[in-house]
């Protein structure tokens, strides 16, 4: 068996340590991939802390990292006929494994499978030198796509274009995106490349003329209440990354007839929702888990198109806690990626 090094937490709040562990053989449908970058997403952060332990209880020691990307290095004997190939460069996100069976993967969605397995939930992510996947879960990046910074479009952007296609977006839509982080400014890139029309909210204004460049034709920047009732009922879908409590009953009427309210900021307190502000105009509310594989290369090929790229921070991987501080700090890029330097 490989011994494998990597970066993990051995309980909530603590300081990320070198670890090790063995890999068993490899599975006849399993690729392994040698990291060579991973980007820091809240969800790690969230499960470094253990932030929804009534909900999803963290079993430690926790090696986090789900946005990456790197190069395959071996494969089963079933994964070998898959299309895949030695030396591929290709990406790893949220979902490691689906059963292929249950009817969320015989539907295409791949992401719900009810047998599922996350990439580091109860497995060992990608703070590491290598990981093992099953082989539709190891996605080839496409020409265009630099693998320094692709992996935040395997978490943060395939959550911020799912909805796209998945609500039936047009690009006649408007739509609005509230908290401009590390989702935020990727939704600002497709949704601008999509066709539609952006509005970005923000509480810095500082941010302004950098918001507008990444796809925002109107910034919104705190709670003027002016600015919120001149876009009263204009918004076809309005996207919220940000994590946070926020006046929902406020933002729910800036939906148009049929608009739809999206979640993608996970939080695991209940939160308040007038009922007949979503009667009143047949409005709706909903949130999505990353997205398909089919889904998955639509995006790949989408941002390779378009230019869409995540803006990005480098740290070694032996100074992810020194990462980690910049990033709560608020002072990082939009996202931070770790280079793998075992």
């Amino acid at each position: 068996m490989a011994t494998i090094k990597a970066w993990a937490v051995f309980k909530p709040n603590g300081e990320l340590q070198p670890f090790e562990y063995e890999l068993p053989p490899l599975g006849a449908e399993e690729v392994e991939v040698k990291v060579e970058y991973c980007g820091i997403c809240h969800t790690d952060l969230g499960f470094i802390a253990n932030e929804g332990a009534n909900i999803i209880p963290i079993p430690y020691p926790l090696v986090p990292g789900h946005e990456i990307t790197g190069t395959i290095v071996a494969m089963g004997p079933i994964a070998a006929q898959k299309g895949l190939s030695i030396g591929q460069k290709v990406g790893v996100g949220w979902m490691k494994s689906s059963c292929g069976h249950c009817d969320p993967c015989l539907n295409g969605e791949q992401n719900l499978c009810i047998n599922g397995q996350a990439t580091i939930m109860g497995n060992y992510g990608g703070w590491a030198e290598r990981v093992r996947v099953h082989w539709i879960w190891t996605i080839p990046l496409p020409e265009g796509l630099d693998i320094r910074d692709a992996g935040p479009l395997m978490c943060a952007g395939i959550t911020v274009f799912a909805p796209l296609m998945e609500l039936d977006i047009s690009p006649t839509s408007h739509i609005g995106v509230i908290g401009i982080g590390g989702l935020g400014h990727l939704a600002l890139q497709f949704a601008a490349e999509w066709g539609a029309k952006v509005t970005a909210f923000t509480n810095n204004p500082a941010k302004t003329e950098e918001i507008k460049k990444l796809g925002a034709s109107t910034v919104i920047a705190g709670n003027d209440a002016k600015e919120w009732d001149s876009l009263k009922g204009t918004f076809d879908l309005i996207i919220v990354t940000a994590a946070a409590h926020l006046d929902w009953d406020k933002i729910m009427q800036l939906l148009a007839p049929n608009g739809k309210l999206h979640i993608l900021g996970i939080l695991y307190e209940p939160i308040p929702i007038s009922v007949i502000f979503l009667t009143l105009g047949q409005r709706s509310l909903s949130s999505s888990l990353v997205g398909s594989r089919g889904v998955m290369d639509k995006m790949l090929r989408f941002a390779a198109r378009h230019g869409i790229k995540p803006i990005t921070e480098h740290f070694p991987m032996s100074k992810v806690n020194e990462a980690i501080r910049k990033l709560e700090s608020g002072k990082a890029a939009y996202r931070v990626v770790l280079d793998a330097d075992f």
